[in-house]
């Protein structure tokens, strides 16, 4: 990782700021309370970051369970994107899977979600699964599609570089 990023675990108390940092990110955004229920709950992890010494600006929230781990959900404020922080994000989230026990991340996207394609599909995120018409935003609705990347439990991940 960079050493332009920072990225730290965050917890219980950080429920707000994760609210406020969804908020604009998705149209049906999680509110305080739901971020707290998942926080309190001993296999859901958070990693926040931030370029350089700015507040927080991302964050990717992550459930463990036995040798997989799932990402349930992972932002990043519009006005950075496209800088790194993104991939650092879902690098030290998948670094802290694997030192946990997981041999596979899996996630879920829209299909259409060509922003997030673009970052998962060179971090080795690869589809195997689809939900048809799962997301739905006004009338229109769009595939969910399963990702899974697998973990190399020898060594670092490899990286994709300048993408976000």
């Amino acid at each position: 990782m960079s050493s332009r990023f920072r990225i730290w675990p965050g917890g219980v108390t950080d429920a707000a700021l994760l609210a406020k940092l969804h908020a604009p990110a998705f149209d049906d955004a999680w509110p305080e309370p739901a971020f707290a229920s998942l926080l309190a709950q001993a296999e859901i992890s958070v990693l926040i970051g931030a370029l350089g010494s700015a507040a927080a600006q991302g964050f990717i929230l992550v459930r463990n369970a036995a040798d997989e781990a799932e990402v349930l959900t992972f932002c990043v404020a519009e006005e950075v994107r496209r800088h790194g922080l993104g991939g650092a994000l879902l690098e030290a989230a998948c670094d802290t899977a694997r030192e946990h026990g997981a041999a596979h991340v899996f996630l879920e996207v829209a299909a259409n979600n060509a922003a997030a394609l673009g970052l998962y599909r060179p971090f080795g995120f690869a589809e195997v699964g689809r939900r048809a018409a799962y997301y739905h935003r006004g009338p229109d609705a769009s595939d969910a599609l399963v990702m899974r990347r697998v973990l190399n439990r020898d060594g670092p991940l490899p990286v994709a570089r300048g993408m976000d």
